[in-house]
């Protein structure tokens, strides 16, 4: 397997191809190969949404892999706080384990954080596949909701706040699941699947638990935050690439 190249465009930095649609045509196709539940129209307005746009290509330049996200500004608790919000992430299945997307991800991660070094940053990402939820244990030394302790209360709540001011209705505070009542896309039945052994594993067992109907487009609400010191070693590393 080779290793893919990764490419960051902003709409900050008026990336003209950004929004070409060439490039959204063939993330699109990728994405499609993976979720049902969706359509390009559907895919571009989100994309249209998002401030950064992570490609990863292969050596002949094809779109392997993205993920895309937006930066949010919001005062909470009379504090001002920002917040990574993650859109659609897909890495095509030759290169899962290749960690060219995650590090990548850190580094920007970082580098939104230098803009504001005194403003609490989260990630915020709302989650219908396990091994999206697996980024976090990799990522982060705390993060909600977690199968080892609970959520404290202020976490909880603004986690509340994030679910609602970006999903309303749709958002269902007992159980921190997004739910439409159309899918905004979820997993074809061939990657929804999970098998017996990885069932068994906390984490995943602990995600079914709380989003059983995963495979309908159900995200669950997480959150962690942004901080050098709350942050695993490959994750840190990148992290700190991007702040300094």
């Amino acid at each position: 397997m080779h290793r893919l190249t990764s490419e960051v465009l902003s709409k900050n930095n008026s990336d003209v191809s950004f929004l070409q649609d060439n490039i959204s045509r063939s993330m699109y196709d990728l994405y499609f190969q993976y979720y049902d539940g969706t359509s390009y129209s559907l895919f571009s307005a989100d994309l249209s949404n998002k401030d950064y746009a992570i490609l990863l290509r292969d050596e002949r330049q094809i779109i392997r892999g993205f993920s895309t996200l937006a930066v949010l500004e919001f005062t909470f608790a009379e504090r001002q706080k920002r917040a990574i919000f993650s859109g659609d992430t897909i890495v095509h299945h030759e290169y899962w384990g290749e960690q060219t997307l995650s590090l990548t991800w850190c580094r920007l991660a970082g580098t939104i954080k230098r803009e504001k070094p005194d403003v609490p940053l989260y990630w915020f990402l709302i989650v219908k596949g396990y091994r999206t939820y697996r980024y976090l244990p990799v990522f982060a030394r705390q993060f909600y909701p977690n199968w080892r302790y609970s959520t404290p209360d202020e976490d909880r709540v603004l986690m509340d706040y994030l679910g609602r001011s970006r999903f309303g209705e749709y958002y269902d505070p007992d159980s921190e699941l997004v739910k439409f009542p159309i899918s905004q896309g979820h997993l074809r039945e061939k990657w929804a699947d999970i098998k017996p052994e990885m069932r068994k594993k906390p984490d995943v067992k602990y995600f079914l638990t709380r989003n059983p109907e995963y495979y309908r487009g159900h995200e669950l609400v997480c959150l962690m935050e942004l901080r050098a010191d709350n942050m695993r070693s490959h994750a840190r590393r990148g992290f700190l690439e991007g702040l300094n």
